[in-house]
């Protein structure tokens, strides 16, 4: 064992690191030491804050001081081997850097192309994920994937750039105070053209959660907008979609539900979410537009420009890119608030106490002869 080893280690808490608590700090910053060695570490007085004795749920501020005991160099017996990340090449460098469309100090946005995973996993050995070393810039730290787009979802994807705006971006995706906006071509045109899709979703047996459905018995809660831009005929439609709530696959499952899938999304739609002519085959879903509140005050929004399968698809039909940018970020319709919800409930209560108070009151007269039915005016 090296000198170094046998020597023990101070470290000073970041501002990034303010409030947290010590067994979180190990997990950012030393995440090869088990949680049983920090707890011995505490219980024998080894690990101290300013000086202190402290407790794995202490909480920490910024510039306190933490005093670590020596590394045990011994190797651990079932421990699992660290994972080596790949070094990128200078062309994966320039990719990834030319992804970005937004910077500052707490977040970047990419414009993640179509096909790009956002994580890895079987056989996906492309992905946002791995390419994250190449967006440190001038930090020491790579960014923090905070939310996630599908596969061959092309658009805004937000990063967070230290540990204190992940914590904050991700309680507002949590608390649903994040805003986003998305593009698609869906097959046909719904009757309605701005409403709400309400549907639970639940992942279907037997697809290994790679696919959900509809399930109204066990499924979670699903909420999605939708409102109308242009339309192409009958065969198809441009549509503006909201995510009220972000689960997994949900605007491509609730446009398929009502009859509608999204063009290129073979898996929800099958063979007729597919068009003939020059229209691509490739799924026509775009995150266009994030906006959420910053870390340190006013808000990130941010549109990313389509793929270049979308920019075709548009000028086939003779779409204008420019109508869906002067489509308002707004608040739910008003029949949708709580407060006309309540209205509505109110309403509802008084006419059926009137229908209960006619009943009492008819109660042993005769039935009333049939009045004429009213003609409408020519």
């Amino acid at each position: 064992m090296s000198k170094d080893a046998l020597q023990i280690r101070h470290f000073k808490v970041a501002a990034d690191d303010d409030g947290i608590r010590l067994d979180r700090w190990f997990k950012r910053h030393m995440p090869d030491t088990p949680f049983t060695l920090v707890s011995r570490w505490a219980r024998t007085g080894q690990l101290r804050v300013d000086g202190k004795r402290a407790t794995p749920g202490d909480r920490i501020e910024a510039g306190q001081e933490i005093r670590v005991p020596p590394a045990d160099t011994a190797p651990k017996q079932g421990a699992r081997p660290q994972r080596v990340r790949r070094e990128l090449s200078p062309d994966l460098v320039e990719f990834a850097q030319g992804l970005v469309i937004h910077k500052d100090a707490a977040a970047l946005v990419i414009n993640k192309p179509p096909g790009l995973a956002t994580q890895g996993g079987t056989k996906t050995e492309s992905h946002v994920d791995g390419l994250l070393d190449a967006l440190c810039f001038e930090l020491d730290s790579r960014p923090k994937l905070v939310h996630r787009l599908d596969k061959d979802t092309s658009g805004a994807l937000l990063l967070a750039r230290t540990a204190r705006a992940a914590a904050h971006f991700s309680k507002a995706f949590s608390s649903r105070t994040a805003r986003k906006v998305y593009w698609a071509l869906v097959v046909g045109v719904p009757e309605i053209h701005d409403g709400i899709i309400d549907l639970p979703l639940a992942k279907q047996p037997g697809t290994g959660g790679e696919k959900m459905y509809v399930d109204p018995v066990e499924g979670q809660l699903a909420r999605s907008r939708y409102r109308v831009i242009e339309r192409a005929g009958n065969s198809c439609c441009w549509v503006e979609l909201q995510p009220h709530t972000g689960r997994t696959h949900q605007l491509r499952v609730h446009m398929a539900a009502i009859g509608h899938p999204i063009v290129g999304d073979g898996k929800y739609g099958g063979k007729d979410a597919f068009l003939t002519g020059t229209i691509s085959r490739k799924m026509h879903l775009h995150a266009r537009r994030i906006r959420i509140d910053h870390p340190d005050g006013g808000q990130v929004d941010v549109r990313a420009d389509l793929p270049a399968h979308f920019i075709d698809s548009f000028a086939d039909l003779g779409f204008d890119i420019e109508l869906g940018d002067a489509l308002t970020l707004d608040e739910p319709r008003a029949k949708d608030t709580p407060e006309a919800k309540r209205r509505a409930a109110s309403a509802r209560a008084k006419d059926a106490r009137k229908e209960r108070k006619g009943e009492r009151r008819n109660r042993g007269k005769e039935p009333a002869k049939p009045k004429r039915p009213v003609k409408a005016k020519k």
